[in-house]
This record gives structure tokens, C-alpha cells and sequence, in this order.
């Protein structure tokens, strides 16, 4: 997929994240709406972002992930409503951590009908510039 500069909406959308009214597949009205503003596929990824921090917060492990990226080491594949990723990464605790996740959304791209996922090693710091990953 296509990075694009006025990526302030997604940026936006991630912030707000933590917000999530449901610990489970839910979202607020203030997500949806801007999840809405963006393209079919940048809501898909966005959507299944917000997903990956809502279920990694929910397992074993102490996460706390307060961003997640889906393209950090590669770009995710797009089919329809799935997308997959082996390059993304969530930062938890100052630290990132390689991740790759399955999502399936709905047809209007604010669901998610299914989700795997699994968490990988820490990025060392050294990489991080490499892969724009920030503090």
C-alpha cells in the first residue's frame, strides 16, 4: 500500500484508539467517523491497527501497545476485506516488537469478523531509524 504524507487522519485515529468504549470488536462514534474519512483500504488498516492493540492488550505478556504499524518491515497484502501482514510492529513500554497479523473486516471496513495475530522479538534500538520507529 501506498504511504501518503497527509496521513494525519490515521495518526488521529490511533490516538483516539484508547478510547474504544469495549474491550471486544466495538468502537466509538468518534473512531468511526474518522475511520470513514479514509479510503476503503487505509480504514481496513487502520480498523485492524486498532484491532491488534485492543486484543494484544488483552493477552498474556503485560503488552500495553499505544501504536501499532502495519508496514515497519514490509507492506501488508490487501484482498478484499483481509489483509495480512509479516512486517508490523506496536510499541509497548518504550519498546517495539516485531508483529504479524491476519484481519478480516466487514464490507464497509469498520468490523473486524476475525483477527489472528503473533507477537515476534523486540526491534534492537539500533533498527529503529532503519524503519522510522520513534520513541
Amino acid at each position: 500500500m501506498k504511504r501518503q504524507a497527509g496521513g494525519r487522519i490515521a495518526l488521529c485515529i490511533l490516538a483516539l484508539a484508547p478510547l474504544c468504549s469495549s474491550p471486544a470488536l466495538a468502537i466509538d462514534a468518534r473512531i468511526r467517523s474518522q475511520l470513514q474519512k479514509l479510503t476503503p483500504e487505509e480504514r481496513l488498516e487502520q480498523r485492524c491497527d486498532i484491532e491488534a492493540m485492543d486484543k494484544i492488550s488483552g493477552a498474556k505478556g503485560g503488552f500495553r501497545p499505544d501504536k501499532v504499524i502495519a508496514y515497519a518491515f514490509g507492506d501488508p497484502k490487501l484482498e478484499g476485506t483481509t489483509i495480512r501482514t509479516k512486517g508490523a510492529v506496536f510499541r509497548s513500554g518504550g519498546e517495539w516488537y516485531r508483529l504479524s497479523y491476519k484481519c478480516e473486516g466487514t464490507a464497509d471496513r469498520l468490523e473486524v469478523n476475525a483477527f489472528k495475530y503473533r507477537i515476534g522479538d523486540v526491534v534492537p534500538r539500533k533498527d529503529w531509524a532503519e524503519h522510522y520507529l520513534y520513541d
